[in-house]
């Protein structure tokens, strides 16, 4: 039998463990774009639950411990391997519900039932992926439950691994470029972390996994201290308050939500199957945890003086001051806003770059999450900002293949209508929002929207970001490629013809319409000459317009319509 304190260690020394070999699973993918990779994106998911259950006393049991860790990790969730990791330790959360210790049997069992979610997540499931490998791993387990822990967690090891080394042969692409899958490397590395605390060691030392600022309720805020001409006396509600609330069966967070805002500003709660992290700005902490303390049970607490804070921030200068307006004007876009009863629709979508963000406005779009290619937004952002905007229905486009699983575990979190539009690129999320019909019922928008979205085409011009051989192309770090609809087409070393040579090859008999979208690295006077020399390549009737986006990682955008 193991304890909670051992399952706590265990799933620590898992975080350390993938946080340490993260860039060599990062390694593993075999499509050499810049991106939020496989290693990083399990990483940070798993390390979402590493301050949590640090938190955690020795005595705590395998029932807490598993749930801590699955809470933290379903929100934290990054990617579609991140997505999937979570689930998987979300059936170690059901399996060991209300069970003080476990044995074989009992992890074999949350095993299972963790795969088991995973699959029912994944709308078609590909085998030689992540799936397989913890797939054959259950099976593994369930036929070991005779055994002691460590004795099986070897011998599902050994499984897991055999999988994995059969991951080439279930997916060409990866025999292509002679390497394993980078989800199921990853899930493996987890596993042996736990198994050194399952075999009696110590916990595998390791490093935070660098992350970008989280739009979350420990941001909201905080540029309370940026005005230069504010006064101490000038903060009202002066106590920042958090704490996590363990909620009673039939508590109604909702309710409680209320009270909060009512009593105070800055509020954010974000909720769970049984917890809320709240967070709210008040004159009077004892009122609010008093009030809170009547829906469960009330941990993590933490209240500090504004009032203090900002005469100290006063003598840090003014560059200090800058980053937390930043912050301030990140956190406050997502701020709690109870749902409107006379408003119908409301919308979310993901981008990077502050012209992209500026379009998505322009069309309609209440909160743009910061998030894409280099970096895949959390569940837990994705649902802030959904629960920023006060409407009925609530449509969300992730815009990006890796982020629609985190956007559809947040659908489930949110206390609104969630509609997830699965778009895949930014075209397709531009040209889905210019087919909304706010007359139309939600379920009759969301088909219309996606079936525009369908009949965009997205061309892609950016660098490799490592060595690679691809559909039978041998890439070099550094060098140019053209990607259509996903698909390596070319590659080169000039970033204006691999454009509009894009272009041309994307252009079709029927083609009314080309947007070349600019990045950050591209100045305004080289993207109105690829412009240009887009509009004279592709010519006749038609029309090519030019957006400066700000992305990273992609010079141009072509989206072709």
């Amino acid at each position: 039998m193991i304890t909670g304190q051992t399952l706590r260690d265990a799933i620590l020394s898992g975080a350390n463990n993938i946080a340490n070999q993260r860039t060599r699973v990062d390694e593993l993918n075999v499509f050499p774009v810049p991106d939020g990779d496989t290693g990083t994106n399990m990483s940070m998911t798993v390390g979402a639950a590493r301050r949590e259950l640090e938190a955690l006393p020795d005595t705590c049991t395998v029932a807490e411990a598993s749930k801590t860790a699955a809470s933290a990790m379903l929100r934290g969730a990054r990617g579609n391997s991140g997505v999937i990791t979570s689930l998987l330790f979300r059936g170690f959360s059901k399996a060991l519900k209300g069970k003080t210790e476990a044995d074989a049997a009992d992890l074999a069992n949350a095993l299972q039932m963790g795969v088991d979610a995973a699959y029912k997540a994944v709308m078609k499931p590909t085998e030689g992926t992540i799936l397989t490998v913890t797939r054959l791993a259950a099976e593994k387990a369930a036929q070991c439950t005779g055994m002691e822990i460590p004795a099986m967690w070897d011998a599902m090891m050994a499984a897991a691994r055999e999988a994995l080394a059969d991951t080439p042969n279930l997916l060409p692409v990866l025999k292509k470029a002679g390497v394993v899958d980078a989800g199921g490397q990853g899930i493996l590395v987890v596993f042996e972390g736990m198994k050194q605390v399952f075999d009696g060691g110590e916990i595998i030392a390791g490093a935070e996994v660098a992350a970008k600022p989280k739009v979350s309720s420990e941001a909201a805020g905080k540029g309370v201290f940026t005005d230069d001409l504010m006064k101490v006396e000038d903060i009202k509600n002066g106590y920042c308050t958090q704490f996590l609330l363990h909620k009673n069966p039939d508590a109604s967070v909702t309710r409680l939500r209320a009270f909060l805002e009512s009593n105070g500003d800055s509020v954010v709660v974000i909720e769970d199957d049984d917890v809320a992290n709240c967070h709210v700005h008040t004159s009077d902490p004892g009122m609010m945890l008093s009030e809170a303390i009547k829906y469960g049970y009330l941990t993590d607490f933490k209240i500090e003086n504004m009032h203090e804070q900002f005469l100290a921030r006063q003598k840090q200068g003014k560059g200090l001051e800058k980053q937390a307006a930043a912050e301030e004007a990140q956190a406050s876009e997502f701020t709690y806003a109870a749902v409107d009863p006379e408003r119908e629709y409301g919308f979310v979508a993901v981008a990077a770059g502050e012209g992209l963000k500026s379009v998505f406005a322009d069309l309609g779009v209440d909160a743009v999450v910061s998030g894409g290619q280099t970096m895949n937004p959390s569940t837990e952002d994705i649902l802030a900002a959904i629960q920023s905007v006060p409407a009925k229905t609530v449509l969300v486009l992730p815009n990006n293949k890796n982020i629609i699983m985190a956007a559809e575990q947040a659908q489930k979190l949110a206390d609104r209508k969630v509609i997830v539009l699965p778009t895949r690129t930014i075209p397709q999320g531009m040209t889905a929002m210019l087919n909304f019909d706010p007359e139309a019922k939600p379920d009759e928008n969301a088909v219309n929207m996606m079936q525009a979205a369908d009949h965009v085409s997205t061309g892609l011009v950016t660098y490799a970001a490592r060595d690679s051989e691809f559909d039978g192309k041998t890439i070099k770090q550094g060098e140019i490629m053209a990607l259509e609809n996903g698909k390596i087409v070319a590659t080169g070393t000039d970033i204006v013809k691999m454009t509009y040579r894009l272009a041309r090859s994307m252009r079709r008999k029927d083609t009314q319409f080309i947007t070349v979208i600019s990045g950050c690295d591209v100045s305004e006077e080289d993207a109105e000459r690829t412009t240009e020399m887009v509009r004279a390549k592709c010519g006749g009737n038609i029309e090519v317009s030019h957006i400066n986006g700000g992305q990273p990682v992609y010079y141009y955008m072509l989206s072709v319509e």
